[in-house]
């Protein structure tokens, strides 16, 4: 099916006449590879490993695809060898998979049709999105935006660290903007000499450059300003640039660099789970500020805004109306529950002096209504206080996140890794999702779970101890796009529920969900 394609291509090629040097070579329009990936577009280079980063068509599959291309003189011994480390390293990540990483497609090495300074070719599924240089081209992000943006790719650096891999996320054009707003690696493929190290002083450089518009390590692509430094050579901090950056996140960003040599600071930030750590408080801490506000639209994304954040008297007022709204709408609750009550007791005390006798109030005994037909209290919304992750195979997906399912804005989400393979039996898991914990006991009644991922199958089951896939199943449903209500079948009260997926929806060649909002109503115990 490609033959003839490939043939035309070699074709074009050829007559061009001489191929000169590799950046001469490597034009748009080019092909790699036995002529299956065409060359679309240079997103950027990185000058330290003689690496160049392109958007390619990948002509077997019709998909585009991002290539790191390594290139250098092909008799120089040490820098082949560099190549073959660097290939060797990627294959290894071609197993590693998630949400803040590109998926390694494949590993290709030199082949005789390529130019001739071309000395291998790193695969990896193109990131639609944009480059994390022209998110800051207008200026540094808010500081609780720049936490949230950097979450994904912390996580997966420190995943990468425990599952033994190095990603080489240290260089700012390697590194992409989801649409959804999500920092990832788009171009995997590490240095021969890379370490978990540099991953971990990458982390800092993002952030940084995040807070402030510059780059703290060496070697920043032409038009991007270096992070200065004081008159003790030391690394200027964030906080000292914008005094709005929390101090937190100042420090975390200047110690995750670390090195003395290049920053004149001492470290003491090592690990990527340190770095998530403050970033996933200082996220957490803006979007419960936004959630107060009131959900955003689509085409406010806070991703987008250039500017510390202002006070929205409008909304504040708002606010106040429909706390208001509320409690008074609780108070009718409470009485009418308080005049249900006397009126109970008051029917029964009169029973008692008129001398009823047993038996001689209907047809059942005893004088009471059937189950089925006593009142059941009404419905009412039950908070959600806190949740932590579950999954079946005991790897969490996105525990970070859990909190994104309960804080009142639906523009936040929690979403579950990418799978190979659909859950069930056969797959890597069964079930994946969050145990729930409420601000009290209630029996429950309904849960209103909003997701854009139509076809999701999710159970709600109840939790007694350990949470598990054997608890009492309470409700079901496949989820729409928007919100869905699963009636929930419940007999006691209880403090916790487990919301798990037992189905994921096709995404990008593989399976993932996500989840916006959950909501549980219920009576009192």
């Amino acid at each position: 099916m490609t033959s003839k394609p490939t043939e035309q291509i070699a074709a074009e090629r050829d007559e061009s006449g001489d191929e000169g040097s590799t950046e001469q070579a490597l034009t748009p329009g080019r092909v790699l590879d036995h002529g299956r990936y065409r060359l679309l577009s240079q997103v950027g280079a990185d000058k330290r490993c003689n690496v160049q980063l392109w958007r390619a068509k990948d002509g077997v599959l019709g998909r585009d695809v991002a290539l790191t291309i390594l290139v250098g003189d092909r008799s120089d011994a040490e820098a082949a060898s560099g190549a073959r480390r660097t290939l060797e390293r990627a294959m290894h990540a071609s197993t590693f998979n998630h949400v803040g990483v590109a998926r390694v497609l494949d590993v290709v090495t030199q082949s005789s049709s390529d130019p001739t300074g071309v000395l291998g070719l790193v695969i990896a599924e193109w990131t639609h999105g944009t480059d994390l240089l022209d998110l800051v081209a207008e200026g540094p992000m808010p500081p609780g935006t720049a936490a949230r943006l950097l979450q994904p790719l912390a996580a997966a650096v420190e995943a990468a660290h425990h599952a033994g891999l190095v990603l080489g996320a240290d260089h700012p054009q390697r590194i992409r903007v989801t649409p959804d707003g999500e920092i990832r690696m788009a171009f995997p493929g590490p240095m021969a000499q890379a370490t978990s190290s540099d991953d971990v002083r990458g982390l800092g450089a993002a952030l940084y450059l995040l807070l402030t518009g510059r780059w703290a390590l060496g070697d920043a692509p032409e038009g991007l300003p270096a992070a200065p430094t004081g008159p003790d050579g030391n690394l200027v901090a964030p906080r000292t640039l914008r005094p709005t950056v929390p101090l937190e996140l100042s420090t975390v960003a200047v110690r995750a660099l670390g090195n003395p040599d290049s920053t004149g600071t001492t470290g003491g930030v090592r690990t990527g789970a340190a770095v998530l750590r403050v970033l996933e408080q200082h996220a957490t801490f803006e979007n419960s500020s936004a959630s107060a506000q009131g959900a955003q639209s689509t085409e406010s994304n806070e991703v987008w805004r250039r500017e510390d954040p202002k006070p929205d008297k409008q909304k504040r007022k708002k606010l106040m109306i429909s706390v208001g709204v509320l409690a008074v709408a609780t108070l009718l609750v409470i009485g009418w529950i308080a005049a249900s009550l006397i009126g109970m007791f008051t029917e029964t005390n009169s029973g008692h002096n008129t001398g009823q006798v047993i038996g001689e109030t209907g047809n059942h005994p005893g004088g009471q209504q059937p189950p089925s037909e006593q009142p059941q209290a009404p419905a009412t919304p039950v908070k959600i206080t806190a949740g932590t992750s579950f999954n079946t195979s005991g790897d969490a997906d996105a525990p970070q996140r859990i909190p994104n399912l309960f804080d009142g804005n639906p523009g936040t989400w929690w979403s579950t890794f990418d799978y190979k393979q659909q859950l069930g039996p056969g797959g890597i898991s069964n079930g994946t999702g969050a145990v729930l914990t409420l601000d009290h006991a209630a029996v429950l009644r309904e849960v209103v779970i909003n997701s854009q991922s139509a076809g999701t199958k999710v159970e709600i089951r109840q939790v007694n101890g350990t949470p598990s896939m054997e608890g009492k199943l309470l409700g079901s449903a496949v989820l729409n796009a928007g919100d869905t209500l699963i009636p929930i079948q419940a007999d006691s009260p209880t403090h916790q529920v487990l919301l798990v997926i037992t189905q994921l929806v096709p995404s990008n060649g593989g399976f993932a969900s996500q989840i916006n909002e959950v909501k549980v109503s219920g009576s009192a115990a």
